[in-house]
């Protein structure tokens, strides 16, 4: 476990810097489960030391949202804080290496209400959706419309049934979306009704970066009656942005998760080794799946 200086979570606020706490550092995440499956492999050791060892997200979808409730409450047992995304919208990444999501609007309700009652009276912080309303332009105008209400819905379950969870909902990054445009769209598809926002989720740009366009959006944001605040992706911008995505060479992981930083908190939102899609430095592993290739060189930058 990693000890952080991290912000107790008072009844769904975060109160930085109120008491000493740890992030929950997932036992069964893909790097640790790796390691442990190739105990004689020389890449072993730096990847445990490197990744294995850090307090990575777990990425909740269709097929395991029923292990929410373990999940948050194994976390909770060790005094531990989990880091959780959910990732289901219907029509995902625009149908690109991550498409998929509920398969109607139906299911992703039910699916909203099963992630939210699974976290309880319990403190956790959720990542809502990452690029889903970015992505927005990507769809028709009834299917823009869908989603829009699809993500109030499951803001106001989270709000309805996880009174302590810390909520942020996925902003894009700092070279997407201007700053009063996602402004606009954040405030349709119900920040009211959580803590904040995520940006820079699964990309590389700066930490300074993403904070500054943060300050801005968060600005945006109360000409629009909505004090808030956000969390920023470090996991992979240790050497910056190339103007790729999809699992570009040269890339580099970023500072430990912590508190603090210009943000609510410095996390790693997206789990380091995993990979974007079949595309880039890794052109035959899958999206969402471990390579200790790409984690080798997330460690050393090249």
């Amino acid at each position: 476990m990693i000890t952080l200086v991290v912000a107790a979570v008072l009844g769904g606020v975060l109160v930085p810097d109120a008491a000493p706490a740890q992030f929950y550092v997932d036992p069964n995440s893909t790097p640790a489960t790796w390691v442990r499956e190739h105990p004689d492999d020389p890449r072993r050791d730096r990847i445990n030391t490197e990744i294995a060892t850090k307090p990575t997200a777990k990425w909740i979808g269709g097929k395991n949202v029923g292990s929410v409730a373990a999940h948050v409450g194994t976390a909770a047992a060790a005094n531990r804080l989990p880091v959780m995304v959910a990732y289901n919208i219907p029509g995902r990444d625009c149908g690109s290496h991550s498409g998929g999501g509920a398969a109607t609007p139906a299911e992703y309700r039910a699916w909203s209400s099963q992630f939210a009652a699974g976290i309880g009276d319990r403190p956790a912080v959720v990542v809502v959706e990452p690029d889903a309303v970015a992505q927005l332009d990507c769809l028709t105008a009834p299917q823009k419309q869908t989603r829009i209400e699809l993500l109030k819905y499951f803001t106001e379950q989270l709000k309805a049934k996880a009174p302590k969870a810390s909520v942020y909902l996925d902003a894009g990054h700092a070279n997407w979306i201007a700053a009063p445009k996602m402004a606009s769209r954040l405030n349709e598809v119900g920040i009211a009704n959580v803590r904040g926002f995520a940006l820079n989720v699964s990309n590389y740009y700066p930490t300074t970066r993403s904070v500054t366009y943060g300050d801005t959006l968060r600005a945006e944001l109360t000409k629009l009656g909505h004090t808030k605040t956000f969390v920023v992706d470090v996991s992979r911008n240790g050497n910056g942005s190339n103007g790729q995505w999809c699992n570009p060479a040269g890339r580099k992981i970023g500072e430990p998760p912590r508190t603090g930083g210009g943000a609510d908190m410095l996390l790693w939102v997206k789990v380091p080794g995993n990979s974007d899609g079949k595309c880039g430095i890794a052109p035959t592993v899958p999206a969402g799946t471990f390579s200790p290739d790409l984690a080798l060189r997330l460690i050393n930058g090249t």
